[in-house]
């Protein structure tokens, strides 16, 4: 009993709490902003990923926007629409039972 109170009024003791409860806060801090870092890596994956995406679209109407006046895109555009089809075309269709 004596020797715990000498323990606890030593100035050694206090100091190795406070360098312990210094690392512990360090480790706690290190832990937490890791999660924070790891968030912001998935969030970036995420926009990255929808940037590719628009990308892709924008190319896909600019294709479409050059193509617009050609005849084969009206031809297309008939067909897939409008159900139109040329003069004397045989039109086959399929019937599934």
């Amino acid at each position: 009993m004596v020797q715990m109170k000498k323990l606890l009024k030593s100035k050694k003791f206090y100091r190795k709490l406070l360098i312990v409860s210094a690392i512990i806060y360090i480790a706690y801090v290190f832990a937490s902003q890791q999660r924070v870092l790891d968030s912001y890596r998935a969030a970036e994956r995420y926009y990255l990923q929808q940037v590719d995406v628009k990308t892709a679209y924008r190319n896909s109407l600019t294709e479409t926007r050059a193509n617009i006046d050609s005849k084969e895109y009206i031809e297309d555009m008939a067909r897939e629409k409008l159900d139109m089809f040329l003069p004397n075309e045989r039109i086959y269709v399929n019937v599934i039972r």
